[in-house]
């Protein structure tokens, strides 16, 4: 988790041939999975979010390679924030 804003965005652009837009977050993980880092495009700039699980114990499930990766909802994205799985099919109500 050593890369900053312009490490993790060539990362995007390279690996994930993708370019970074205001309705998008990029979410990067450490080796260990203890720590996630989240790159958010702003219309003046780029923000970078960083978060440590507090848990000795807590580690977040997370894609090994880009072919992996996944595009998720603002719902998941609180639930990561907060050290939930984002696959949460108990917490959803059912119609």
């Amino acid at each position: 988790m050593r890369k900053s804003i312009d490490g993790l965005y060539a990362i995007i652009l390279d690996q994930l041939k993708a370019e970074p837009d205001a309705r998008s977050i990029y979410l990067f993980c450490g080796r260990r999975c203890d720590r996630i880092k989240v790159l958010l495009r702003e219309p003046d700039g780029m923000v970078l979010l960083y978060k440590r699980l507090d848990v000795v114990q807590g580690k977040y499930r997370w894609p090994r390679n880009s072919n992996e990766a996944k595009n998720i909802t603002w719902q998941q994205f609180d639930w990561l924030m907060t050290g939930l799985e984002i696959e949460q099919p108990k917490a959803l109500k059912t119609g």
